[in-house]
Order: structure tokens, then C-alpha cells, then sequence
């Protein structure tokens, strides 16, 4: 059974969930903006922005929606899985997914992210001397 499938629009709560737990654990500790993190960022306004871009998403999803890549022209926009399952190859099968059927050949991700460049690099991605100035 392919547990890769496009998104759907009673998807795009999951998909919120997901992307705000995630931003929260991995990037509020390098931006330590509570008004961003915790006022701005919520599930409720992600659900509203991603129920727009559904064509664009592809979920793992075994019964319940564990993972997400969001996916723009070849490159891979964003990543994540639940926090609670990261280590069971869910993001490994979403980025696979994305280089063999969707042509993906590059993304970027913070410098200080060193975890996702460790799992970006494990998956044959290399780092470029390009940089993007994030706020």
C-alpha cells in the first residue's frame, strides 16, 4: 500500500498541527520570537493559509497523517513529521518520494538547523555556498 498520497482538504488541520510543532521545537530556540511562536503560529491560521496549497502537498499517511512535503516547481519548500514518530523513516520515504516522482533537485534550510542538513545530506543533497536571509 503507498502511503504517500496527495493532500486533501480535511488534511489541511493535520498538516497545521504538524508544521506548528514542528516550528515551535526546531526554530523557536534560534528566533525566540513568543509573538511569532505562540501568538502568530497557531494551528487555526495554518489550517486556513494550507487549505489553499493542498495541490502542492503530499502526506504520509498510514490512517492518520504522520508527515508532510510540500513540494514547488523541484524544490522541496518545507518537511516535517509529527515530532513524536521523527526516527521512523517517515520524512526519509516523504523526501524519496519527492526526488523520484516529483523531480525535487534542491531546498534549503536554516544553517542552524544542523539536523535537518544531517538527514538533507544522508539523502545525497550538498551544501551550497548559497545564502537566504531569513527574518
Amino acid at each position: 500500500m503507498n502511503k504517500i498520497r496527495q493532500a486533501r482538504r480535511d488534511d489541511a488541520q493535520r498538516i497545521a498541527e504538524i508544521l506548528v510543532f514542528n516550528y515551535r521545537l526546531n526554530f523557536y530556540p534560534i528566533f525566540r520570537d513568543d509573538s511569532f511562536y505562540f501568538e502568530e503560529l497557531t494551528v487555526a491560521k495554518q489550517k486556513a493559509q494550507y487549505a489553499n496549497m493542498l495541490d502542492r502537498i503530499w502526506v504520509y499517511d498510514d490512517g492518520v497523517v504522520k508527515g508532510f512535503i510540500q513540494i514547488e516547481n523541484a524544490e522541496v519548500q518545507r518537511l516535517f513529521v509529527e515530532p513524536a514518530l521523527q526516527g521512523n523513516s517517515i520524512g526519509a520515504k516523504l523526501l524519496e518520494y519527492a526526488i523520484v516522482q516529483r523531480n525535487v533537485k534542491f531546498l534549503w534550510a536554516l544553517e542552524k538547523n544542523t539536523k535537518a542538513i544531517a538527514f538533507y545530506k544522508r539523502h545525497g543533497f550538498n551544501i551550497t555556498n548559497d545564502k537566504k536571509y531569513e527574518e
